[in-house]
């Protein structure tokens, strides 16, 4: 016999024990008798001695422990209350003599730490009800942390209002500036970076003259000239596309 074996035992009367709003418990004759190994009719035997003059020692140690004669012949209908479960565990498992059983005395050994109620409570998941002051205090506890939850969530709310404005800005910088370089000629380039783009080598005195003749191109159709700032040259031209082709396919030519 072994604990694992007492496990199953107690898996196997689950059904048989009970337990009140109180978190008392009680527990069936035979699965009293299933747990301290011992015959369920024998241990009702024993128990129903509480009317007679001759009683039985396991009766005798019942009533040493504060149960009435009258409240031990009404367990056989309404159950053994877990104290009086523990007292006849305890009994079978050390007092009982030659009726000693080992598997009482490792069930005995197992609710020792924790209590016949506390396991009957614990196995059939009874929790103690809350007093009313317990339910105020969760009640206003749970309110503040709602409270809580939803200021947290509102400054999340806030912060993504702030990134989304951000966002946006940022958004209309970009096509502002598209706008501002893109024009129906196509894109604006400075003459070294449009030779660049096309994989052309050029030196400063030939950007120079494109420039002049892209300027030019640029006066000649009305198309302003824009001037950006340059660390080599301190500030060149910005010229559509459409120029920069035509000034390119001349030299070219």
């Amino acid at each position: 016999m072994s604990q694992i074996e007492i496990a199953e035992i107690i898996e196997q009367i689950k059904q048989e024990i009970q337990i009140n709003a109180n978190g008392q418990g009680k527990a069936s004759v035979r699965a009293a008798a299933r747990l301290a190994n011992v015959n369920d009719a024998g241990l009702l035997r024993s128990l129903k001695t509480a009317a007679d003059i001759s009683r039985s020692k396991l009766v005798e140690r019942l009533i040493y422990k504060g149960f009435e004669g009258a409240d031990i012949l009404s367990w056989s209908e309404s159950g053994i209350p877990d104290v009086a479960v523990a007292t006849i565990l305890h009994y079978y498992g050390y007092e009982a003599g030659k009726r000693c059983t080992t598997q009482a005395k490792l069930a005995c050994e197992a609710f020792e730490s924790i209590g016949v109620r506390a396991w009957i409570q614990d196995l059939l998941g009874w929790t103690k009800p809350a007093t009313s002051t317990e339910t105020a205090m969760t009640q206003i506890q749970l309110l503040a942390a709602i409270a809580q939850q939803m200021a947290q969530q509102e400054q999340y709310l806030l912060e993504q209002q702030q990134q989304q404005t951000q966002i946006l800005a940022r958004l209309k910088a970009v096509e502002v500036e598209q706008d501002r370089v893109n024009t129906p000629c196509g894109h604006k380039y400075s003459v070294v970076g449009f030779a660049n783009l096309q994989g052309l080598e050029i030196s400063v005195k030939e950007a120079g003259a494109k420039g002049r003749k892209a300027s030019a191109l640029c006066r000649k159709q009305g198309i302003e000239i824009e001037r950006i700032h340059d660390p080599r040259f301190g500030k060149v031209g910005l010229y559509p596309e459409s120029i920069l082709v035509e000034v390119f396919k001349v030299e070219q030519n």
